[in-house]
This record gives structure tokens, sequence and C-alpha cells, in this order.
């Protein structure tokens, strides 16, 4: 019989993980909106918004491995509660800026790169911890209700920031968004877990390669990677480069915001999906339905209407959930726990690594070939990707393994 999905919830630890993250993701789906909208309000550019946006990303790709070394060798709640405090500290800069009269380009590409590298940092972190905080027996249900959680974050998260940017304007959206990062901090300080999380420190370079022999040694797990670097580029550039300028030529700010709550809506019915419907290939299956992230694409370049774009970024976000939930577990059954931090920042680093080149690029082309045919290009290649990786045996071969109980921490 299939545990409650709230079963995870009687940890104390995993309580206290599941706040941290619901507020950090709330947090973080305010930053993009707000700051999309303060760089289209202060210069209109397209370009000028990759800029902005990618210096995040960039960051985020030259600190990924470092912040995986870190949580495999030092407290992840701790670095969990800095990471959170410093992300607080940079939006508040950032809007100050904005409410002040002072942002500029330059400004605000080198705050959003200081806050790339924290959320690099933190990543691993967080995605590594969950297994400490419940038994093997409830990973598939504590793996679902993170991220149900973290999706509730974020779906009140777009809300409020299509509200807050429409009524009092961007800064004030980024000054409630410093809040809840220093929110999520508070929360992560009441993870409690036995001594013996952290890992002796050897050599740097020597535990990345250790990490990295992980990584590769499983064709499944570089493939997956492989094809998300393509599926990051292509959504980064067309959610947070395009789609705000979309928005504004057609439906405007505030159905943004409600296309980006749609989405998170999908997530929040995809998680609840998960947690009940586990598959034998598990992983097969979430990779497959990764092509559904294509269709907000088509819908915002055919039918740049609020309808039509609120459906697909629904049905996206309950597909992408099935693949997360699969993936998540995937690795936490088949990577050893004392490497596990450092293969998802391999992950991450090759997931994210070319979202920069989406996002500087996704301006420019549309400028060239227009929005449309830059959208769809986008939407095919995402589905192009994900039947490659599908032919792989190893993928398709996969299974989930029978979990075995143990007492819950805390």
């Amino acid at each position: 019989m299939t545990a409650s999905l709230l079963a995870p919830l009687r940890a104390a630890p995993f309580r206290a993980l599941v706040a941290g993250r619901s507020l950090a993701q709330f947090g973080n789906a305010v930053a993009p909106f707000a700051l999309a909208f303060a760089v289209v309000d202060l210069t209109g550019s397209a370009v000028d918004l990759g800029i902005v946006v990618g210096a995040r990303s960039l960051a985020n790709v030259l600190l990924l491995l470092f912040g995986g070394m870190l949580a495999d060798r030092l407290p992840r709640s701790v670095i969990l509660q800095g990471t959170e405090t410093a992300a607080a500290l940079t939006q508040a800069v950032v809007a100050a800026s904005v409410l002040c009269g002072f942002a500029s380009i330059p400004l605000l590409a080198g705050l959003g790169f200081v806050n790339g590298a924290v959320s690099a940092i933190s990543l691993p972190a967080a995605a590594s911890l969950t297994p400490s905080t419940v038994p093997g027996s409830l990973l598939t249900q504590a793996n679902a209700l993170v991220r149900l959680l973290s999706n509730t974050g974020r779906i009140a998260g777009a809300g409020l920031a299509g509200v807050l940017v429409a009524f009092a304007g961007s800064g004030w959206a980024l000054a409630a968004n410093s809040l809840l990062f220093l929110a999520a901090a508070l929360a992560y300080r009441r993870i409690r877990l036995p001594r013996g999380e952290r890992l002796p420190g050897s050599r740097p370079l020597a535990e990345l390669a250790e990490g990295w022999r992980e990584f590769r040694a499983r064709a499944w797990v570089w493939l997956v990677v492989l094809q998300f670097m393509i599926v990051n580029a292509v959504t980064a550039g067309a959610l947070l480069v395009l789609g705000p300028l979309v928005a504004d030529d057609t439906f405007g700010r505030t159905g943004w915001g409600f296309a980006l709550a749609g989405q998170t809506a999908g997530s929040l019915v995809g998680g609840v999906l998960a947690a009940h419907w586990q598959p034998r290939r598990m992983l097969f299956t979430g990779v497959a339905v990764v092509m559904a992230g294509a269709l907000p694409m088509l819908a915002l370049g055919r039918t740049p209407y609020l309808l039509p774009l609120l459906a697909a970024m629904f049905l996206s976000g309950v597909a992408l959930e099935q693949f997360s939930v699969a993936w998540d577990v995937s690795l936490q059954e088949n990577i050893p726990p004392d490497k596990l931090a450092r293969v998802y920042s391999y992950d991450m680093l090759g997931s994210f690594v070319a979202m920069p080149i989406g996002q500087l690029t996704a301006g420019p082309l549309a400028e060239h070939a227009g929005r449309s045919a830059t959208l769809a290009g986008g939407a095919a290649l995402v589905v192009v990707a994900t039947a490659l990786v599908l032919c792989s045996s190893q993928v398709r071969g996969l299974v989930r393994r029978a979990p075995a109980g143990s007492d819950a921490p805390g």
C-alpha cells in the first residue's frame, strides 16, 4: 500500500526543510518576475533583459561544483541558512536601487551575479538533504511533498509578484522578495540532524574528481543532463526573456503572473500524482513527459492569448513535476549518500550551463527572426532532445528499488 503523502511530516527535520524550501521558492518566484519588469521599465530592451537574467545563470554555472563539494563536507542546513541570508541582503539592495532611482543595467547584472552565486552554493545542499530527514520507505513521498509545498510557495509568489508589480511597482515586489528569503533562513535554523553528516575534507580537486566518476559511471545520468542542457536553455530564453515582452504587448503583466501561477498549479497537481502513481520505470515515464514543456512556447508564439497559454503552462507544470520527482528518486536510490551532493552539482552544472546562452541569444534571435519563429524553434528543440534520450536502453530500463523501511529522523 502506498504510504500517505503527509507521512514524512512526522519527522521534525523534514518539517523544517520543507518550510525553508517553500519560503525560498516563494521568494524565487517573485524575484525573476519583479526583476524582469524592473529592466523593462528601465530600458525596454530584450537584449538588456537577457544580460541581467543571464548574469545570474552564469554565476550558477561557475559555482555549482563548489557548492556540491561544500555540501558533502559541511552541514547542509548551515549552508542553507547562510545562503538564504545572503540572498535576502542582495535582493534588498536591488529593491533599494529600484525604489531610490539609482538602478542601472550594470548594477542589476552585478547584483544578479552575486545572487546567482549564492543560489549555486545552496542548490546541491537543498537537493541532497531530503534523504537525511526521512526513512527510505518514504523517499518518494518526501520528494513529492517537498516539491508540492515548494510549488505552493511558487504559485503564491507568482500571484503576489503579479499583483505587486502591477499595483505597487517592481521595487516593492523586490523588497517583499528580500523578506521571504530572510524567513527561509530562519526556517532552516530549525533543522536538527545527528552529527556525522559532514564528511572529512581532503583535496578539493580529488573530491570533485570522485564526484565526476560517479556522475559519468551511469549513462542514464549524463544523458538526461544533456537533455536538460537543451531544455533549460530554450525554456530560459522563452519564458524569462521573451515571455514578459509578449505579455507586455498582448495580455498584460498581471496576465503573465497568472500564466506563471498556472504552471505552478500544474506542478501542484503533478506532485500529488507523482506521490501516488509510482510506475516501475519511473525515470522513463518522467523523461517522456518532458515533451510537454514545448506547449507554452507554442502558445506564446502562435496564440498569444491568456486562456490557451494558461492551459499550456498548466500541462507543462504537471509533466515537469513527474520528471522532477522521478529524477530525484532515481538519483537518491542509486548514488551513494556521501557522493550525492557532488553528483547533484554536476547534474545542475550540466543542466544550467547553457541557460545563459539561451537567455542572451533569445532577444537577438527574436529581433532577427521574429518572436513566433524563435519560440517555435525552441519547442522543436525540446521535443527532439527528449526523443533522443528515450532511445537509451539505460533510461528505458532503470527500475525502482523496493524501499527499505527505517525510523524517521527526529
